[in-house]
């Protein structure tokens, strides 16, 4: 990252967005403001974060700037939704081993006192449905982990305002978490 906040391969769009929040933020009384901010109590980073303190009291706000469609879906999961999809699968997963384990006996590594307790190597048989049931688990555990960053900063209230930073064309209401506002890029800005 440069002095400028630029990340390594990011584009002109995102750091013009970033421009753009640090702008609004200064403009709106927020005297302290960075960029790349490393959060309190969370593995995340954010685009913007500034800090203004008055008389009314003092407010802190975070903005993520997103200018593609994807970017921003990546960073809306929901941990509750993904939770009970990946529950779901791990049952799918844990009757498919069950049959498996019937009708493949050879599958069987004795690698445990007692053999209820031995693994089985399913990967051998190369089972279509057992393949994609293990491909939806490692999917929905990427999700759950690694996808829900709108979720968790508000959650661990990291700041006062939460704003995402988006250009026109992106912006869709419904795509706005819960308990985010937007600030949306006009040809004029």
């Amino acid at each position: 990252m440069d002095s400028l906040g630029k990340k390594a391969g990011e584009t002109a769009a995102h750091l013009r967005l970033k421009r753009l929040a640090l702008l609004w933020a200064q403009a709106h009384g927020y005297a302290a403001c960075g960029l790349e901010v490393s959060l309190p109590r969370c593995r995340y980073r954010a685009d913007v974060a500034a800090f203004k303190s008055g008389r009314a009291g003092s407010s802190s706000a975070i903005f993520e700037c997103k200018q593609a469609l994807v970017d921003l879906r990546r960073d809306n999961g929901s941990t509750l939704s993904t939770r009970r999809r990946l529950e779901a699968t791990h049952v799918r997963r844990e009757i498919l081993e069950k049959h498996l384990r019937i009708h493949y006996p050879a599958l069987r590594i004795p690698d445990s006192l007692f053999a209820e307790f031995d693994s089985h190597n399913f990967a051998a048989i190369n089972h279509r449905w057992y393949n994609q049931v293990a491909r939806q688990l490692r999917a929905l555990q990427h999700r759950l982990f690694d996808c829900t960053k709108f979720e968790t900063l508000a959650r661990y209230r990291c700041a006062n305002l939460l704003l995402l930073v988006l250009p026109n064309e992106l912006f869709r209401e419904s795509e706005i978490p819960a308990s985010w506002g937007a600030l949306i890029e006009t040809a004029a800005d």
